[in-house]
């Protein structure tokens, strides 16, 4: 098996990151409609919106660039505290997963890589 047809762990895991926090983020949709003084269109812009690009970022994440938004997202997320104050702490969370998805799986594509070369040379 090449190495171009193994799966990323830090693509794997970062999307499953930013699938669970789609939920997390379409939730507050609700919460921000009946508990907060939130306009209904502006909740839904936000919450909605934010979930969206979760999802649409977990598809793009082939993509370094789509990387960067996700670390645009874990902001969000966490600036979603000042209207939904429960969001600090959830928004912390996930920033602290994807942190996690992201290093780790960096860290776990290199060593692969130098498995990958180490292996092709004794090979030859």
């Amino acid at each position: 098996m090449s190495q171009a047809e193994v799966r990323s762990p830090r693509r794997g895991m970062c999307a499953a990151v930013l699938s669970l926090e789609a939920i997390t983020l379409g939730l507050t949709t609700p919460v921000m409609i009946t508990l907060t003084d939130v306009p209904t269109p502006t909740a839904l812009t936000l919450g909605i919106g934010l979930a969206a690009a979760c999802v649409v970022l977990a598809g793009l994440l082939r993509s370094e660039l789509a990387y960067g938004a996700g670390w645009a997202i874990q902001v969000a997320a966490i600036g979603l505290g000042f209207l939904v104050p429960m969001m600090f702490l959830l928004g912390a969370i996930f920033a602290l997963l994807w942190g996690t998805a992201y290093f780790l799986g960096r860290k776990i594509e290199r060593e692969r890589a130098a498995a990958y070369a180490a292996h092709e040379a004794d090979s030859t």
